[in-house]
């Protein structure tokens, strides 16, 4: 009597389950690479709008004093220097990111999602502060308290706030996807210590000059690995 074997029968269940983690493989792989994209992207445009906005006019106002009034204008750098400190630190706790493992990125991640949060508050802030235009007055008139009257304020802390909320959305995907990063390696850390040799011929044990050489070398000239 023949038998009939049966391990052929989950062979088709065995395949369809190989083929749905390699299709969740797959998505998980490009949902890595459309995170780290956007993470790049997010702060890289974030921090330069920030940067660009920081040294553009934040704000204007008249400074009255007795011969009439005189307009006076100041940039970011004039009201707060936070919001680009804060965008330089996110950019380098970016790199950073990528320079650490495990717990490690978790923290730089979160400092990269504050310096969002700060530079988006800041540029806020921004907004109804008049001590630099009535400093900038007090400079041209030589008058201490020199009023400060219609204040107006550009579109560019809106724009730092804009840079300071996608350094934020930067900091949310590392800390969301980051663990599949890459990071850096360290394969040419020791680039001249820990090479491993050549093949080297053995010497000729009928010229002892060779076998002196060897020894210089550190080498057994016997040939044989230690």
């Amino acid at each position: 009597m023949v038998g009939v074997s049966t391990a052929a029968v989950p062979q088709p269940r065995s395949q369809a389950e190989a083929a749905a983690r390699a299709g969740r493989g797959a998505a998980a792989g490009r949902l890595t690479k459309l995170s780290l994209a956007a993470g790049l992207l997010f702060a890289a445009l974030g921090a330069a709008l920030v940067l660009l906005a920081s040294g553009r006019t934040w704000a204007e106002g008249n400074a009255a004093f007795a011969q009439g009034d005189l307009r006076r204008t100041v940039d970011g750098q004039d009201i707060t220097g936070l919001p680009g400190a804060l965008a330089i630190v996110g950019l380098a706790a970016l790199v950073a990111v990528f320079a650490v493992r495990g717990l490690g990125r978790y923290a730089v991640a979160g400092i990269l999602a504050l310096c969002g949060v700060g530079t988006a508050v800041g540029s806020l802030l921004a907004l109804d502060d008049t001590a630099a235009l009535e400093a900038k007055a007090a400079e041209t008139t030589g008058i201490t308290d020199t009023a400060i009257h219609g204040v107006t304020y550009t579109p560019w802390p809106w724009a730092a706030f804009a840079g300071g909320v996608l350094i934020f959305l930067a900091g949310l995907l590392a800390l969301g996807y980051g663990r599949a990063w890459p990071a850096m390696s360290g394969r040419y850390e020791r680039a001249g210590g820990d090479r491993p040799r050549r093949g080297r011929p053995a010497p000729d044990p009928d010229r002892p000059e060779e076998l002196w050489k060897a020894l210089d070398r550190g080498e057994d000239p016997t040939g044989r690995e230690s």
